[in-house]
């Protein structure tokens, strides 16, 4: 199928911070979420302007830049993204089997072009790249590594793990990043993914499935043709208060990327290890679980222990997923994490959202912004 798409992916290449403090960024996510550094870009390999930590589990790669100082167009730019929007997702990197013809037809079906395709050699053989421009300041890069060995990128070196790593990774990949928009923008967005990347709808909330008492929000999944690379996206409804998306909006200053899901085969073990090096998690009330096996039906983990951690399970015609969110990892309320376990379900927890925006609600009424 992959030959025939207009828009062919191989996957998600990196999702791209722009931090105040990377060095400090690289530690947190070593010893909270058990990934591994595998390259770096700094003043002691040439890099005057900025520093940058690849960060690693599995197949997912984070990284994390930030300014040291200043002295270009490019350096001022992500000074002042870190200042407006505090840290943040700057960049969904996008794996193809080929930039220039992937550039070529985003750009002709209306895309904006943020960097015509340019290669970058080393000693490990050269990567081609180029950018176009998503919701927000957000961009997607597009990056062929098919003729390219080294550790990340050119420019970067081979680095070693900033702690010692878990026996065991808390996640292998990244399941689906979802950005935020603002009212009335969610269609203009997915139109956008089908005709600049070919991607399809793959689900769509709106109304009741997506509201509690107090606030709403409409959403709808975007996915390339092999599913590898999966994109909601949320606008705002009307509601009584103010909903999580209104709070992202006004802390990050505009649309941008809300939360990374990040698939798992241990939920449970990654949950206990991450809780322990100090992740908050959102909480779920005991009356969920009293009726959880009611309509989730029987999981490989007892409700006892889903109670426990504050797991939260969903069923669908396919199967059954297995997810829990944390809590911002910022000081904004702005960028959280998901952590995804799916045995068939390739939903995305439908049956859980009164419950996790009721969780989100009780934690922007402790920050007074409900």
């Amino acid at each position: 199928m992959t030959e025939k798409d207009a828009f062919p992916v191989k996957g998600m290449d990196a999702v791209v911070f722009a931090v105040g403090n990377a060095k400090q960024a690289a530690h947190y996510y070593s010893t909270a979420f058990g990934m591994r550094r595998t390259a770096y870009s700094g003043p002691e390999n040439g890099s005057r302007e900025t520093a940058s930590y690849v960060l690693e589990s599995g197949g997912a790669r984070f990284v994390f830049t930030s300014v040291i100082k200043p002295s270009s167009a490019h350096g001022r730019s992500l000074a002042e993204h870190v200042a407006e929007h505090g840290d943040g997702v700057v960049d969904l990197a996008i794996e193809v089997p080929d930039a220039r013809a992937a550039y070529a037809y985003a750009v002709e079906h209306g895309a904006t072009g943020l960097e015509e395709p340019y290669e970058l050699k080393d000693q490990y053989g050269t990567v081609v790249l180029a950018a176009i421009a998503t919701y927000g300041q957000t961009r997607h890069t597009l990056v062929d590594r098919s003729g390219y060995d080294g550790p990340y990128l050119p420019g970067y070196e081979a680095a070693g793990p900033l702690v010692t790593p878990p026996k065991n990774r808390f996640f292998q990949a990244v399941d689906h990043c979802v950005g935020n928009v603002e009212l009335g923008r969610m269609n203009e967005w997915v139109d956008f993914y089908h005709r600049v990347m070919g991607f399809t709808n793959m689900k769509e909330f709106v109304g009741d499935d997506i509201a509690t008492e107090y606030s709403a929000l409409m959403s709808k999944v975007v996915a390339d043709g092999t599913r590898k690379v999966k994109f909601p996206l949320n606008e705002p409804a009307a509601g009584k208060k103010k909903s999580q998306i209104d709070e992202y909006l006004e802390f990050y200053g505009g649309p941008g990327v809300q939360h990374i899901a990040l698939a798992t085969n241990d939920i449970v073990a990654s949950v206990r290890a991450m809780r322990e090096a100090g992740v908050e998690f959102l909480d779920t009330p005991d009356s969920y679980y009293d009726t959880l096996g009611d309509w989730a039906g029987e999981t490989r983990v007892p409700v006892d222990t889903l109670r426990e951690l504050r797991i939260l399970a969903d069923r669908d015609e396919d199967g059954y997923l297995l997810q829990i969110f944390t809590k911002p990892v910022q000081d904004r309320p702005t960028v959280f994490f998901e952590m995804i376990e799916r045995h068939g379900s390739m939903g995305f927890g439908k049956g859980n959202f009164k419950a996790l925006f009721e969780a989100i609600e009780r934690e922007q009424e402790r920050r007074g912004n409900l």
